[in-house]
């Protein structure tokens, strides 16, 4: 849909029904799919590839050059998976040659005043909420959340299904299906809940409950926690995803509570 008080450069690829609202301003190198709304005052820069049915509200900031100093001006891009809602100021960087692509999946909500830097890989169902800030390469995975006001540590990596309170400093790495909380960041139980509403069965609930226990018992470190674990808990996907994210874990994973 044009608008004549929008600018969109004559070299982006916007699809015929997407909505775009006044002062809006989208550079070339730019490709947005059908059903988007894009609402005033969003500046969309090169290198963004946002898909289809998003929502992208006023104020929001999209590929716009990341906050790196060894940025050189590479081509990299970002991009937004279908059905994402972006809300207002929001601001998503473009990626360096560390990864090529910051990206955000399919079914997000990233509300008001959150940033995602460089090389950031969110995955799907995941929610960020207001004035989070998620510092470069952080990976997170499917369905976790973010309160408002967490501040994610550079590398970081987030498990799926987790829960991470409000105002929370994460510095370290929070294995799948947990709540995380305190200062610093600690388990303080798994995300029970989430899982229930994720349709998660009242066995593989407490399968996952058992494996935290011997983890964060205290009687193991976590090399010998990992080995008690196969012992004593039967091969699945929820058991080798934990173990699996926590062998290929860079910054060590969250302690257990005191």
């Amino acid at each position: 849909m044009n608008q004549p008080l929008a600018y969109v450069h004559s070299e982006a690829k916007v699809a015929d029904n997407v909505v775009i609202d006044p002062f809006v301003s989208i550079a070339k190198n730019v490709e947005i799919a059908k059903g988007t709304w894009i609402g005033s005052n969003v500046t969309i820069m090169e290198g963004a590839r946002i898909g289809e049915n998003c929502k992208i509200f006023p104020g929001a900031v999209i590929s716009a050059v990341p906050q790196d100093l060894k940025f050189a001006g590479e081509d990299t891009i970002v991009e937004i998976g279908n059905n994402t809602t972006i809300r207002e100021y929001v601001t998503i960087n473009r990626a360096t040659v560390a990864r090529g692509v910051t990206s955000v999946g399919n079914n997000c909500l990233l509300m008001a005043y959150s940033h995602i830097a460089h090389d950031c890989n969110i995955k799907n169902n995941v929610i960020i909420g207001n004035a989070c800030q998620v510092a470069g390469e952080v990976e997170v995975d499917d369905f976790a959340i973010l309160s408002a006001s967490v501040l994610v540590h550079q590398f970081v990596h987030i498990g799926a299904h987790v829960m991470i309170s409000g105002g929370s400093l994460v510095r370290k790495d929070i294995p799948p299906y947990v709540k995380a909380a305190r200062e610093p960041i600690s388990y303080v139980g798994i995300n029970s809940v989430g899982l229930r509403r994720r349709n998660f069965d009242t066995d593989r609930i407490n399968e996952i409950l058992e494996i935290y226990r011997i983890l964060y018992s205290g009687n193991y470190n976590n090399s010998n926690a990992m080995v008690e674990i196969e012992k004593e808990i039967a091969a699945s996907f929820e058991r080798d995803y934990i173990l699996e994210f926590i062998k290929d874990s860079k910054r060590g994973i969250m302690r257990g509570v005191n």
